[in-house]
């Protein structure tokens, strides 16, 4: 039974079943991280941060650890808290060790955490640094394909931010290809969020609406509230192939008060995902 439900939350969180709720209860430590991951990703933050919350006082140090803590600064950067989001990939960063000791999964998820935290509080050259950082860790074996896939979103919204279109465009091509070759409906979801922005950033306007759109129709599909909420703002900028404005800026809307609901606060300028 343990092992069916692991599979069960392995899949909420990283596979092909992103929208099921209510999850199964968690048996080990591992598995509130999967459930809170998969509760994160459909809005649910409420559940989410109860269930890291229960991590962290189960689990106090090491590896874990440090992934309760970088998973809650992205819950919290998601909602625009980029300052509180920095203090807790601070701390998952030291609780991740450092030298031959240190955990790679563990750093690698934190020092890109940092970077998009520093990118969101306009340290630009932090971000880059602490990329750089994490980028010369991907190589480490073993590690989990959702970390160039983290690290690419990064690089491309920072390239956005940066004015670098083409830069932006070929990180978000390239997250794109490894999220297709991923077991992740979730990752596959948000790879089309971040392209449409950084084709946007590039001024492919149309191919951008292309993209959004069908990411649109993808994420209400699969549950996943606030990319949802992404792609039906970038829509409400640039406009849609296929629905009128007040259908947009409506699920925009209706996506906010839905993460409202589940737990999330925004701050006053919502952030990335």
């Amino acid at each position: 039974m343990s092992g069916d439900r692991s599979a069960v939350l392995a899949a909420a969180a990283f596979g092909d079943d992103p929208g099921r709720w209510p999850l199964p209860a968690a048996q080990s430590s591992h598995d509130l991280w999967l459930r809170a991951v998969a509760a994160g990703g459909q809005g649910r933050y409420g559940s989410a941060h109860a269930d890291l919350a229960a991590l962290r006082r189960r689990v106090g140090a090491g590896p874990l650890a440090s992934l309760a803590h970088s998973t809650c600064a992205s819950f919290v950067r998601q909602l625009g808290g980029h300052a509180d989001a920095r203090r807790w990939d601070g701390l998952a960063c030291a609780l991740a060790g450092s030298g031959p000791e240190a955990d790679a999964e563990a750093a690698v998820d934190a020092l890109i955490g940092l970077a998009a935290d520093a990118l969101g509080l306009r340290r630009f050259a932090a971000s880059a640094a602490l990329l750089d950082r994490a980028r010369a860790l991907l190589d480490e074996p073993g590690l989990p394909d959702r970390l160039s896939l983290r690290w690419h979103w990064v690089a491309a919204e920072r390239a956005m931010v940066g004015g670098e279109g083409a830069e932006a465009v070929r990180h978000a091509d390239r997250a794109a290809e490894l999220a297709s070759e991923s077991g992740s409906a979730r990752h596959r979801a948000k790879a089309a969020v971040v392209r449409a922005a950084a084709l946007c950033s590039a001024g492919q306007v149309d191919l951008a609406r292309t993209v959004a759109d069908d990411a649109l129709i993808n994420t209400g599909r699969l549950g996943l509230v606030p990319l949802r909420w992404a792609a039906a703002s970038l829509l409400a900028d640039i406009g849609s192939n296929v629905r009128d404005d007040a259908d947009v800026h409506a699920i925009r809307d209706a996506t906010a008060e839905a993460v409202r609901r589940g737990g999330g606060v925004w701050c006053p300028t919502p952030g990335r995902l």
